[in-house]
């Protein structure tokens, strides 16, 4: 039959057979599979995220302590008395000038002034500083390295291979059938950090340098920045603040991750397998087993002829019927056209059943008064 789709292999075979050779089918499928990618190392960009929010609030709220700028002035230029000053003249006599020997007023020729000044110049705000700096340069190497392939000294190595063997028989019938059918797949595998993939990293990454612009743009930052303050070195001191703050701990946690894997690293996946699947794909296979079976059967085409004369028969009746159908009453609905076929149906059925029994009747009317005959001539 020309033309034949593959849906209509089912559609005109006998449900019932084709029931039976499924069940009876004896099959074995056997699935390996290898694959093998190296790719890039992105945790940091994970780590970078969690982290954000907390080095943030560190800027909103930071840690501030006052300065104390001493001088020694001329007493004109003093502009304030403290204590500070008070225990600084008791230890530098050299500054008293002189006595007053009737009230016992001391003169001062020089004082020691006291300034008192808020500053953000803390160790913990400088740590924070620093790994800032750390963070703009780590994700400014990694975002040009993203824009560069992987260098392998055995680009081989990348696979993604897979194999099936699959053996069945069954019997239908006195027709015994068996298959068997070996299928492999051999992909060289796209690199996992193709630009495609790449473009929702760096989607990603220009998030972070958006918040990390962001924290450029605080006051505190502003100012350290303005001062050109000591970056902190390792090892950390672990003041009271760097061990019990949690955004502090967080910060150092990032800090600790930044240290050790400044150097890019990529990651070599494996995923082999070996089984006898019994499983869903089994299922598939025994199915197309039967498809394959049932193409066969397609080599009778007597047969195959036979039943697509009476299919096209049917359907060029049932589409005469519905012409007159729709000349009649154009505004009948699915569910009546369905109710009127049943119940004709059932009355033309009954009507061919009893016609049929009154010509058995007759015919056996006949039949028993020719052997009547035939016993006559004989007697």
């Amino acid at each position: 039959m020309e033309n034949l789709e593959v849906i209509e292999l089912y559609e005109n075979s006998n449900h019932e057979k084709t029931k039976t050779f499924i069940n009876t089918a004896e099959s074995t499928l056997k699935v390996q599979t290898e694959k093998k990618y190296i790719t890039r190392d992105i945790e940091w960009i994970h780590m970078m995220e969690e982290v954000m929010p907390h080095i943030d609030s560190i800027f909103r709220s930071p840690n501030r302590f006052i300065k104390n700028e001493e001088e020694t002035v001329k007493i004109e230029q003093a502009k304030k008395v403290s204590v500070e000053t008070i225990k600084h003249l008791s230890k530098h006599t050299n500054l008293i000038q002189d006595i007053d020997k009737e009230t016992g007023d001391v003169i001062p020729s020089k004082l020691l002034n006291v300034r008192k000044e808020e500053t953000y110049d803390t160790y913990e705000n400088r740590l924070i500083y620093t790994l800032v700096q750390n963070m703009k340069y780590f994700v400014n190497i990694r975002k040009n390295s993203l824009l560069q392939p992987i260098s392998t000294e055995n680009k081989e190595e990348d696979k993604n291979n897979k194999q099936l063997e699959y053996n069945a028989k069954s019997k239908l019938n006195d027709e015994e059938v068996d298959i068997n059918v070996s299928i492999n797949s051999k992909l060289d595998a796209e690199p996992k950090d193709s630009k495609e993939r790449n473009k929702s990293l760096l989607l990603r990454i220009e998030e972070l340098e958006k918040k990390i612009s962001d924290i450029e743009s605080t006051e505190v930052y502003k100012i350290l920045d303005k001062e050109n303050i000591t970056l902190v070195k390792d090892p950390i001191r672990k003041t009271n603040v760097v061990l019990k703050n949690v955004h502090f701990q967080y910060a150092m946690k990032l800090w600790e991750f930044l240290k050790a894997n400044f150097d890019e690293q990529t990651i070599e996946s494996e995923d082999n397998k070996d089984y006898m699947d019994n499983g869903q794909l089994k299922k598939m296979m025994d199915e197309a087993f039967l498809l394959q079976y049932l193409a066969m059967k397609t080599l009778d085409e007597d047969n195959m002829e036979k039943q697509d004369t009476k299919k096209e028969i049917k359907g060029i009746v049932v589409e005469q019927m519905l012409d007159k159908m729709l000349d009649i009453d154009e505004d009948i609905t699915e569910e009546q056209l369905r109710q009127l076929v049943a119940e004709k149906y059932e009355v033309i059925k009954y009507k061919k059943m009893a016609v049929l029994q009154d010509i058995q009747k007759i015919f056996k009317k006949y039949i028993d008064r020719y052997e009547d005959m035939v016993e006559m001539k004989g007697n």
